[in-house]
């Protein structure tokens, strides 16, 4: 009996040896992951300096950022000689159609877009049959039914059709302006405005960003300061933002610029400055003087920011070249204008004379050489597309504003353009301010498939890597944290997107891995239609969306709501 007791002991540190050292137990000690991205310079987004680590995802999030040199995973992406950052953020995509015909997003997921922000004054919803009546040829063109009224609803079938993008929307005060008013130059009475704070309200709790305007163009540019204001103080009720095409980026950008602050101020929101430019030649030159007057108003205690797109040239409607009482009432009424010949004789006076009543792009261009089509919706005209007007002019043997004119009727106010209206210096002084971030403006194309037939802005193709690329490693106006920091934590910021924009342990695993060395654009205006190099794998929400620079099948996106959802 007096040997039982060492024998058992024996015995039981046997056993334990034994399960400890089991392959069972050996997998329990190993940390288990779907993805591990190692050996890459992580640039989380924040603006501080990179270093080496791993980065480690589990389901739709990051798990873990360090040496996890235990850590296992069945995907294992070796990042040796790449920057790790967190998914660029599109501060004004314009997508919320396109994703509805083709939910790929290519050309944004390919230049490492994982989230992108839209509703540029006419947002998706609210709609009626009025407003689906105006983009009625675009959705004939591309087979689009329109069986949504509220954003809840478009946000419904875009999940349950899928998106390659993540997708926030704000809710535009032209949209609601459109749908209560219509298209006429005159101020809101009490019963109208009042339904249009009810409609913004609604919007807000089915989880728009905020309220939008994009006060250049009709009938945007028919509402009052104290309109806006008013639709404002709804939006900021529900913790919402407000963005702005500003009512002038050019001759009376002083002026569209107090709006700006005043709307801040008296509604006691923070305001995002879609694209700022100072465009024209006569205003080249004056972008210090306006992130001066930004940063003041800043220290003032009024919270605005900035986006821009990093080219030379805007692009809208080839319709916005008509002054603004040529455009109010809607598109019959303005397609008609242009068929009498004595409106037409009235409307080349006003064009080729300098104003600061309204925005004259034509001119400001520098005429039919600085504008250049983009998309026709009428497929007759795809021959026209990447060229100027001053050419097509030549080619129709027609002075050149009848060219124009003559398009914009074939095209049944459809087409799009490009505008060469600013300057380089004035772009570098913008992107290098601490306060600006990016965006494209542009919505997201493919190269194939239901879109590849309509050219674009290359804005859409190449932002991001032109950035890194070009103003980046080329001419080394920002650092890479700080360019990141642009694309990314910056903008999440902007519009209360908490879990995204930076590499955190807990956060929406949206990352975009490029090559430093390598990444640039390639997209041109005249062959917009082209993706770039050096952006080699993209993950959205846990998901590889770009495998070795080629685009998987994956729809990983998400609805992004805002902070009014359920309220």
């Amino acid at each position: 009996m007096k040997q039982t007791v060492p024998v058992l002991l024996t015995l039981s540190i046997f056993v334990i040896a034994a399960v400890l050292n089991s392959p069972k137990s050996d997998a329990a000690a190993r940390e288990e992951y779907d993805i591990i991205i190692r050996n890459g310079r992580v640039i989380d987004g924040s603006g501080s300096p990179g270093f080496s680590a791993d980065v480690a995802i589990k389901n739709d999030r990051i798990a873990k950022i360090g040496q996890l040199k235990n850590a296992s995973a069945p995907r294992v992406i070796d990042a040796r000689g790449l920057v790790v950052a967190p998914g660029f953020i599109d501060m004004l995509g314009q997508s919320e159609t396109y994703l509805l015909i083709d939910g790929r997003a290519m050309s944004k997921v390919m230049m490492g877009v994982t989230t992108e922000i839209t509703g540029e004054g006419e947002s998706i919803a609210p709609t009626n049959e009025r407003l689906i009546k105006e983009s009625e040829d675009f959705n004939k063109r591309y087979n689009l039914t329109v069986d949504w009224r509220t954003l809840a609803e478009y946000f419904k079938r875009l999940e349950n059709q899928g998106t390659g993008v993540n997708l926030g929307t704000f809710v535009g005060a032209t949209q609601v302006r459109e749908y209560v008013v219509g298209f006429d130059n005159r101020p809101p009475t009490p019963n109208e405005l009042e339904r249009m704070k009810k409609l913004v309200a609604e919007a807000m709790k089915q989880g728009a960003l905020g309220l939008s305007t994009s006060l250049q163009y009709v009938p945007a540019r028919f509402a009052r300061t104290d309109e806006i204001v008013e639709l404002a103080k709804v939006a900021h009720h529900y913790g919402g933002i407000y963005a702005t095409h500003q009512r002038s980026e050019a001759n009376a950008l002083n002026k569209s610029l107090a709006e700006v602050f005043e709307i801040a101020q008296r509604a006691q929101i923070p305001v995002e400055i879609w694209h700022l430019k100072t465009a024209y030649k006569k205003n080249w030159g004056r972008m210090p003087e306006v992130l001066r007057k930004i940063a003041t108003a800043r220290t003032r205690g009024l919270k605005i920011t900035a986006d821009v797109y990093p080219y030379i040239a805007g692009s809208t409607s080839l319709s916005a070249c008509l002054p603004p009482w040529a455009l109010e009432g809607g598109t019959e009424k303005m397609l008609a204008r242009l068929r009498d010949t004595t409106i037409r004789a009235r409307l080349k006076k006003e064009i080729m004379t300098d104003s600061k009543e309204w925005e004259n792009i034509y001119l400001g261009s520098g005429g039919a050489g600085g504008v250049l089509i983009g998309a026709v919706v009428n497929r007759d005209l795809e021959a026209l597309q990447g060229k100027r007007v001053s050419e097509i002019a030549v080619e129709q043997k027609k002075e050149p504003l009848e060219a124009l004119f003559d398009l914009i009727l074939a095209d049944h106010g459809q087409t799009g353009a490009i505008y060469f209206m600013m300057s380089e210096d004035d772009l570098r002084a913008a992107l290098r301010a601490p306060f600006v971030s990016i965006c494209t403006d542009s919505g997201a194309r493919a190269a194939d498939g239901p879109l590849a037939g309509s050219k674009s802005h290359p804005r859409g193709w190449g932002s991001y890597p032109r950035i890194l690329g070009r103003y980046v490693r080329d001419e080394h106006l920002l650092s890479l944290e700080d360019a990141v920091h642009k694309m990314t934590g910056l903008s999440a910021g902007k519009v209360g997107l908490r879990d995204r924009g930076l590499l955190r342990a807990g956060m929406y695993a949206d990352i975009t891995i490029f090559d430093p060395q390598r990444v640039i654009d390639k997209a041109t205006f005249e062959m917009p239609n082209q993706y770039p190099k050096g952006i080699e794998y993209v993950i959205i929400n846990g998901q590889i969306s770009v495998d070795k620079g080629k685009r998987t099948a994956a729809l990983a996106g998400q609805v992004l709501r805002g902070p009014g959802y359920g309220k």
